[in-house]
């Protein structure tokens, strides 16, 4: 049976609703017509029954499910896990208290353990960007795919949650300020789930909106969206010709030298563009035409809006060169020189490559935003009951993810082959690998990572312009099958570790050890750093053409501390094992690697990170660079400067705090909350990474780490630790586990007898 309903708050009488189990599509409700779009459904809830919540490990393919129906509640129980994930009480004992450094490394392997999943591997949240769950719930609308009430109750009370506390307004990320982005996208989405336009929360986002101008101040991103939803006219959206993918590969800028997300967003948003597809017209839609802009809608000159953009909003601002190629395509190209047959020829490429793509990742695709705009090019090209719109439906499920705000996209299907790879290493840096008490827990995380390991390279590489990837491991998992240099490090390392381990099987024989390693050996740039996804392509003069504006570094590959970090330190742990395999591209791979490290180190001592907030992430990994070469802080001059630049930096308490503005600046910038344990075990690693003499400044930092865990062993969730592209923060929660056991075993290592508190 399912539970008492609460109070309700006001819902849209017309969007798609899902009851219980029952999943159809609506067409026609108390004999009224309204082309899928549901007439009568059930009113939306304060808040779902969290105990009815159960995040489901298939193989490490997440997909959350609430059960309405007692007996299925009480047949499927929930796990520890579960319960964590939503905030629900967990009712563990208090352990003994750590009076070393070595005993807070036990308890917290006592907590972190209760999270490793039936699979073998670790999983949470990712989220943190405010504009990947506005792409999913569009492509339900417009695809007239049942939204059951209860993912609408949990989507309006995270959006609610994560409103911003004064103006009501949403930015591009949980921590960010107001934008129209942020507010534009997630307003829409509260209408499209059901919430009324006059609840108080959304007239003061309203207010917000029109205070920045509108959604016409919109970037690209939303102007696009909100176009394929029919709230915008797509004369505002500046061109995106699939003719760009017939462009012979020698051409400088050709689509297939941009950064892959580039080109997998862009790809099925040019097919849109072309066909200029919108949702059938509906009263929510109609109604946010009013709601959405300062304008008359039926006056707005569209066209004239394709480049107005709010100033916050306006990170990258777009250069005279692009602008001047989209004056070119708008006014010359479209309606003067494109032909129909190049236009359908160029759609039919881009349709090729989009089903190349989903082959390729079993329709799962590189992230939820490609994720959901391929899901609605299935719609248009093959229909609602076709097999590819069903797969990319069902796929759309492993992004969304539930917590005690409720629910809402992860950037990727997940994290699993990450955060798993450095659980196994914190065991390994604290010397308990041969400890039987934590055997079974890295057995099963051994044998997760046996099985994803991805086995062969994807059909028709290079037509679809992939990177190599046999024998690599994704950053989540071997469906989503994009192999990213420094997962395939991390993997690869956590290994090599355990079945070099006494007591520990070997599940990947050499020729897959010798398969990842042929793979790491391509990610090499010409500078001699590392990329993430494949080597550069293009130049960073391909910035000139960056058309989403809100993003920095988004167009081509770049070389990083942290990736190329990864990679020397597996290649340096494997020849210790295989000396003689590839011996001498291994030592020249390595040694313009680290020499590349040193040219990307800041004149006060730091590197600029790329993945992690910001300088203390980097750091971690150069200093761990150079420490392979036996370069440290006595010996060399490039880690004692690495150093002092952090020791500058280490606050009162003993700890380190960096904000995400660093990554937007380029400068160390403090976060007004004070110090984070993540960030301070990052800053520590480093330190001991590098042989820093002094053990009063780490033995300060290790006894924050420590009184900050809690008696059951856990450490609770800080500020915001990861970001992409320079001004996009995304949420690491399993690191504050990772990195602070990282940091308190080799401290217990290198100073057993330390008692620090």
């Amino acid at each position: 049976m399912a539970r008492k309903k609460v109070n309700a708050a006001k819902a849209d009488p017309e969007t798609v609703f899902e009851k219980g189990s029952t999943k159809k599509r609506f067409s026609n409700v108390n004999g009224c017509e309204l082309n899928g779009h549901a007439a009568k459904r059930p009113r939306m809830e304060d808040r779902t029954d969290y105990s009815r919540w159960r995040m489901r490990d298939d193989e490490s393919r997440h997909t959350w499910h609430y059960l309405e129906d007692d007996e299925d509640a009480k047949e499927w129980p929930q796990t520890l896990a579960d319960k964590y994930f939503l905030g629900l009480p967990l009712d563990l004992p208090d352990l003994p208290p750590a009076k070393k450094p070595l005993d807070a490394v036990r308890n917290g392997l006592t907590f972190f353990e209760k999270l490793q999943l039936p699979s073998g591997h670790w999983g949470c949240e990712y989220g943190g960007p405010m504009f990947l769950l506005p792409g999913v719930v569009i492509a339900w609308y417009v695809t007239k795919t049942p939204i059951p009430w209860y993912k609408a109750t949990e989507i309006k009370n995270y959006l609610f949650a994560r409103a911003h506390p004064e103006d009501g307004g949403w930015g591009l990320h949980i921590e960010g300020e107001t934008s129209v982005l942020g507010t534009a996208l997630n307003y829409t989405v509260l209408r499209l789930v059901g919430v009324d336009a006059e609840h108080p929360k959304m007239v003061k986002a309203r207010v917000t909106l029109h205070k920045l101008g509108g959604a016409t101040h919109a970037p690209h991103w939303t102007k696009f969206w909100l176009s394929v939803l029919g709230v915008m006219n797509w004369d505002v959206v500046n061109p995106v010709p699939p003719e760009l993918w017939l462009l012979p590969d020698w051409v400088p800028f050709a689509p297939w030298r941009w950064w892959v997300h580039m080109r997998q967003v862009f790809l099925p948003m040019a097919y849109l563009w072309s066909k200029r597809w919108q949702a059938e017209e509906t009263d929510t839609i109609r109604a946010l035409r009013k709601e959405l802009f300062v304008e008359d809608w039926d006056k707005i000159n569209w066209a004239g809006h394709r480049n107005t953009i709010c100033s916050t909003d306006n990170y990258h601002p777009k250069s005279w060169v692009l602008n001047t190629i989209n004056w070119l395509l708008v006014n010359i190209w479209n309606p003067y020189l494109r032909p129909d047959f190049l236009a359908k020829r160029a759609e039919a490429w881009a349709a090729e490559l989009l089903d190349m793509e989903d082959k390729n990742t079993g329709y799962a695709n590189l992230a939820p935003v490609n994720g959901a705009m391929n899901t609605v090019c299935a719609y248009v090209r093959d229909g609602p009951d076709s097999y590819s719109f069903r797969k990319h439906i069902e796929r759309l499920e492993e992004f969304l993810w539930v917590k005690d705000e409720g629910m809402f996209c992860n950037g990727t299907n997940g994290v699993q082959c990450w955060d798993t790879a450095f659980s196994i290493q914190t065991v390994m840096d604290a010397g308990l690998t041969e400890d039987p008490r934590w055997r079974p827990m890295l057995l099963k995380a051994l044998q997760y990572l046996d099985s994803q390991q991805i086995r062969e390279n994807v059909p028709d590489q290079g037509k679809c312009y992939r990177q190599q990837r046999k024998g690599a491991w994704a950053f989540s998992n071997k469906d989503q099958g994009y192999a990213v240099s420094d997962c395939v490090s991390e993997a690869l390392k956590s290994v090599i570790i355990l079945q070099k381990t006494p007591g520990f099987p070997t599940l990947i024989d050499d020729q897959r050890i010798y398969d990842a390693i042929d793979t790491l050996l391509t990610y090499q740039s010409p500078s001699g750093g590392c990329s993430s996804y494949e080597p550069p392509r293009a130049g960073t003069w391909m910035e000139m053409l960056n058309a989403a504006e809100v993003f920095g570094n988004i167009m081509v590959e770049y070389d990083y501390p942290e990736c190329t970090t990864a990679v020397v330190t597996a290649l340096s742990l494997f020849s210790k094992h295989w000396p003689d395999y590839r011996s001498e591209d291994i030592r020249r791979f390595k040694a313009r690697a680290v020499a590349w490290i040193k040219t990307a180190q800041k004149p006060h001592g730091g590197w600029y990170g790329s993945w992690g907030i910001c300088f203390t992430y980097a750091c971690m990994f150069a200093l761990e660079s150079l420490s392979s070469i036996n370069e440290y802080y006595d010996n060399s001059d490039y880690p004692r400067r690495g150093c002092d630049f952090l020791i500058s930096k280490q606050r009162e308490d003993g700890g380190w705090s960096e904000s995400y503005k660093a990554c937007e600046t380029g400068e160390y910038i403090e976060h007004p909350t004070g110090s984070q344990v993540v960030m301070t075990s990052w800053a520590l690693i480093a330190l001991m990474k590098a042989k820093y003499p002094h053990i009063e400044p780490l033995k300060k930092g290790i006894k924050l780490i420590m009184d900050r865990q809690q008696p059951n062993g856990e450490w609770l969730q800080e500020a915001i630790e990861g970001v992409f592209n320079k001004s996009c923060m995304i949420s690491y929660p399993n690191y504050k586990f990772e990195f602070t056991i990282k940091a308190l075993g080799l401290f217990a290592k290198l100073y057993p007898d330390e008692t620090v508190v």
